[in-house]
């Protein structure tokens, strides 16, 4: 499983390091060390929580820059051809269909970081 440090968790949540720091020290999101010493997330932790945050946000107004949304998986269903990937990118939760095969290629799984695109209605997913 993906583990983030506090300053890639912050940037896939659209807040400060300062602000996930401070959320991990009131115990709002877990944290361990790894190998390094460094204070991580682990990746289905994070993909939980980016998703509670941004339920409580409904009244904040946000816009993308070139149609990119970087975030985490926070859901996968997968049907025998297609699948349905949803990645909370900040405030913003985007669903992405595409083919089982292409979510198996990209090794996408809940709470690994990918990077939603957007073009008119299709959504696009790169795997980061």
């Amino acid at each position: 499983m993906q583990s983030y440090t506090i300053g890639q968790a912050a940037r896939l949540l659209g807040v400060s390091p300062d602000t996930a720091r401070r959320w991990a020290d009131a115990g709002r999101v877990a944290t361990h060390r790894d190998e390094s010493g460094r204070r991580v997330i682990d990746g289905k932790s994070l993909a939980e929580f980016s998703v509670e945050i941004a339920q409580g946000d409904d009244d904040a107004s946000y816009t993308s820059a070139r149609n990119a949304f970087p975030g985490i998986v926070t859901a996968i269903k997968l049907g025998d051809v297609a699948a349905q990937v949803t990645i909370q990118a900040g405030p913003h939760r985007l669903v992405s269909l595409l083919t089982r095969e292409a979510v198996e290629e990209l090794g996408l799984e809940v709470g690994v970081q990918a990077t939603a695109r957007v073009k008119s209605t299709s959504v696009h997913i790169d795997r980061t």
